[in-house]
């Protein structure tokens, strides 16, 4: 007869030592049950987990969910809006749920508040946790005219011009 394989050997040792788990237990009284969480060996809840599970329960435990998604938010924008939006627009930050948008021109910032709902459709179903509520998108800066030590209060310029 051909000898057993070394799966097999340890098989049968390990139901020698911990015994049979499909047979039915008739002696008297039942093993008390560990608690979840003891430091008994084998016990419940002592199984190694993977390095990304450990990492998922520590941002949940600490808290840092909503910033972790709202700077993966922040550095896939080219994927959010499209690479040739992106071009012409960077996200700036996110203030109290209000992401703030520059754009090139007027006219990107115009055409981007007309894509406003796709956009934010698309947050929030791949970031729900970054608590984005609105987007603001602001075109450049217009040059100011309160510059200066003889600046004076007023509405600027009117017939400098000609």
């Amino acid at each position: 007869m051909a000898e057993p394989s070394e799966a097999s050997r340890v098989y049968s040792r390990f139901k020698d030592v911990f015994g049979d788990p499909y047979a039915r237990r008739s002696k008297g009284r039942k093993r008390p049950q560990d608690q979840a969480g003891s430091s008994v060996p084998f016990g419940v809840g002592r199984d190694p987990r993977g390095l990304g599970d450990t990492i998922n329960s520590l941002t949940i435990q600490l808290g840092w969910n909503s910033s972790l998604a709202q700077s993966e938010l922040l550095e896939s924008w080219a994927e959010l809006a499209g690479e040739e939006t992106a071009k012409h627009s960077r996200p700036a930050g996110i203030d109290e749920g209000i992401l703030t948008v520059h754009c090139e021109s007027t006219a990107w910032a115009t055409q981007l508040r007309l894509m406003r709902v796709e956009i934010m459709t698309h947050i929030a179903t791949r970031y729900p946790d970054a608590g984005i509520a609105s987007i603001r998108f602001q075109g450049p800066n217009a040059p100011s005219w309160k510059k200066g030590p003889r600046s004076i209060p007023g509405r600027g310029p009117r017939d400098t011009y000609g």
